[in-house]
Order: C-alpha cells, then sequence, then structure tokens
C-alpha cells in the first residue's frame, strides 16, 4: 500500500493543467456514465468567474501527478440573506493509485486550508459513503434544498464554521461553471488517446442516487 506520507500535496500550476485533464480523464471513464466529460469541466471551470486556484491542488508522488481537487464559488440563500460557501469537484485519483487513501488527503487538506478562509461551509453533490467520513451531513438535516426546494440525498454539506447554518431555510446555488456546454468538446476530446465507452454498474448506481430524495 503506497504511503500517503510520501505525498507531496502542493497547489496547481499551469504546467500541470493537462496532466490534471488526463488524469481526470481515466479516473472518471465510464464511471458515471460511457466516457465522461469531468476533464472537460476541469479544462473549462480554470476560465471561470467562480474558479478559486489558490483551492486548486495536485498529489504528487515521485514527480509525477496523481490526483487533484478543484473548488468554486457556491452560496446559499435565504430571502435576502446570502452565505458564500464552496464546492469541489472535479476530484479525483489516477486509476492506478485509487484505495490507497490519496483521495482523502486532498480532500482533508483542502478542508484545513478552507476553515481558515472567509467561507462558512461546503456544499457538494456526491455519494455520501464516499464523504460522510470527512464531516458531511444530508443536506436536508442542516435544512438546504435546492432551488427548487427538493432535498437530494446526494447534496451534501460541511461547516466550517459552527452554528452558522442555524436557523435558517436555505437554497443551495452552484456555480453556472456546473452547467457544462458542450460546444467544442469533441474537438477537445480528439486531442486525447482514444479509449472504449461503455457500460459498467457505476453507472446504476449513479443513476439511483442521482434520482433520490428526501423529500417528505
Amino acid at each position: 500500500m503506497l504511503e500517503v506520507t510520501k505525498l507531496q500535496i502542493r497547489n496547481t500550476k499551469k504546467s500541470d493543467y493537462r496532466s490534471v485533464e488526463e488524469i481526470t480523464r481515466k479516473a472518471f471513464w465510464n464511471l458515471h456514465v460511457p466516457g465522461c466529460d469531468e476533464h472537460y469541466l476541469a479544462y473549462k471551470l480554470r476560465n471561470h468567474k467562480d474558479y478559486i486556484p489558490e483551492l486548486d491542488y495536485v498529489a504528487v508522488k515521485d514527480g509525477k501527478i496523481i490526483g487533484n481537487i478543484m473548488y468554486s464559488h457556491s452560496y446559499l440563500q435565504d430571502g435576502n440573506y446570502k452565505l458564500a460557501t464552496l464546492t469541489f469537484g472535479p476530484a479525483c485519483v489516477s486509476p492506478e493509485f485509487q484505495r490507497k487513501g490519496i483521495g482523502s488527503e486532498l480532500i482533508t487538506h483542502s478542508i484545513k486550508v478552507a476553515e481558515k478562509s472567509r467561507y462558512n461551509a461546503i456544499v457538494i453533490f456526491g455519494n455520501p459513503s464516499n464523504y460522510c467520513k470527512f464531516g458531511f451531513v444530508g443536506s436536508k438535516s442542516v435544512n438546504i434544498a435546492t432551488p427548487e426546494g427538493r432535498y437530494p440525498c446526494a447534496l451534501l454539506v460541511k461547516e466550517l464554521k459552527k452554528g452558522v447554518l442555524d436557523n435558517h431555510k436555505w437554497s443551495f446555488f452552484e456555480s453556472t461553471a456546473y452547467e457544462l456546454n458542450h460546444d467544442g468538446f469533441e474537438e477537445y476530446e480528439a486531442t486525447f488517446e482514444k479509449m472504449e465507452k461503455k457500460y459498467q454498474y457505476t453507472q446504476e448506481i449513479f443513476s439511483i442516487l442521482s434520482k433520490a430524495y428526501n423529500d417528505d
């Protein structure tokens, strides 16, 4: 097992961008759908106003980038009251280094940095089994819904400032960067090595979770 203590976690440099996109593509390929577009999201997010470069980290081992986590601005709103929050994603580890604690190191490191920032919470869409161990809870338990008033099972929240979410009825608004425009995607995709698109069971898990709600 790879010892995570041998990892270097540092801020992402411009010279890292292509390597990050390549490992993002390999990490997400066929995971949620046949193929993937998370690498295109990483590519586009860096030029979006909500991108936070100081919270963009890579994990490096033996001079090779093997993981990445990116953050963007998001917010919660209750009437006229608005609260600045963070959202991370894409977050990935190169397939040959997965299940060795590297993703956990990236998440833990970035959360520690975020806790010292002006932001109040981290709000993400993700599999609860992957993120509850980092202190994330279901959005309904802290009264955070989508703008449509629903409580997706995959909507998860971690307070960075204790009690900041109390006594409100929140709506969550993620960055418009996640409304990914695929114009130009095929041309971009053609610059990568060809990989086979196929079905695997993780796509069914993703489909189930993405359609599951905690609504009463």
